[in-house]
């Protein structure tokens, strides 16, 4: 019995090594098949949005530089002139920062909402989780800048419309992003908070959320982020802000590039700062969480 053991061993070694080398060999088979599908619908994507496009990609590539120098050569020529100008454009900043805050509030409450109704074994009601969960579906799905355009043809421009549009979207992404968190969580202080008779706010209030308040706050502050180039962005529809004084300056063209610039400069100082900013604190509430 023992020598039919060992004399079949190597056959089952070997069976074994060519099942495996078959696997990869089909793994890459697929593998290659798959980047070849993305090679050809990339080139086709792209062949296909060059010719409805109003100019030739590639008869317009050697233009590209053209305006950022005319940008950047008449800024130098009226250099003196920036501090003002970054003086004057301060207010719209402040506008813009104030959109992305407010919305990212709103949206981080919504969300927080949206993410224990929507977790399993924390759902107040769980027949309505998947309900929930494509409500933030819905959210997220749908872009900043279509929500604002209906908005600003409701309420006509200014900030609210953009605020609202980023709030909307916030909730359906930090709703998804909270609820991943949320279903890590630790159920024992739940259950025994659930034996003294505590309500279902009570139970996330003191059960859920000291756990996942680190990681909350981490999202949250990254979303801020997002929100301030997305409310830069919204300006360009005439929701107000940074981005709505760029427009302006960007239309009129030469003789008014001095000021594009000097907006761009506050864009980029501001997204730096507060990416800076954000990073160290959601460094610490990681490294803090880990200790």
């Amino acid at each position: 019995m023992a020598d039919v053991s060992l004399g079949g061993a190597p056959q089952n070694v070997a069976g074994i090594q060519s099942s495996y080398m078959a696997q990869v060999q089909r793994r890459r088979l697929y593998g290659g098949l798959t980047l070849l599908i993305l090679v050809v619908l990339m080139v086709s994507g792209f062949n296909v949005a060059d010719d409805r496009n109003a100019g030739g990609f590639w008869e317009g590539l050697h233009q590209i530089g053209d305006y950022p120098a005319d940008v950047v050569s008449e800024a130098w020529a009226k250099r003196a002139d920036l501090p003002g100008l970054i003086a004057k454009y301060f207010p719209a900043l402040v506008e813009t920062i104030n959109i992305a805050a407010v919305s990212t509030l709103i949206g981080a409450l919504a969300g927080l909402i949206l993410s224990l109704l929507s977790t399993r074994g924390l759902a107040k009601w769980p027949r309505l989780i998947p309900l929930f969960r494509r409500f933030s579906d819905i959210m997220r799905a749908v872009p900043e800048i279509v929500i604002a355009l209906v908005l600003i043809f409701v309420l006509g421009g200014g900030p609210v419309p953009a605020m609202i549009a980023i709030a909307i979207h916030t909730a359906g992404a930090l709703g998804k992003l909270f609820s991943e968190v949320a279903e890590n969580a630790d159920l024992k202080p739940v259950e025994g908070l659930a034996s003294t008779g505590a309500t279902w706010s009570q139970r996330m209030l003191l059960g859920v959320l000291p756990q996942v308040a680190p990681n909350y706050v981490s999202y949250a502050l990254l979303r801020f982020e997002i929100n301030i180039r997305a409310s830069a962005i919204l300006g360009f529809v005439g929701a107000g802000g940074l981005g709505y004084e760029l427009r302006n300056a960007m239309a009129w063209g030469p003789g008014r590039f001095d000021e594009a610039a000097a907006i761009f400069i506050l864009l980029f100082g501001t997204i730096v700062f507060f990416d800076q900013l954000s990073s160290h604190y959601r460094n610490r509430l990681t490294e803090g969480q880990a200790q």
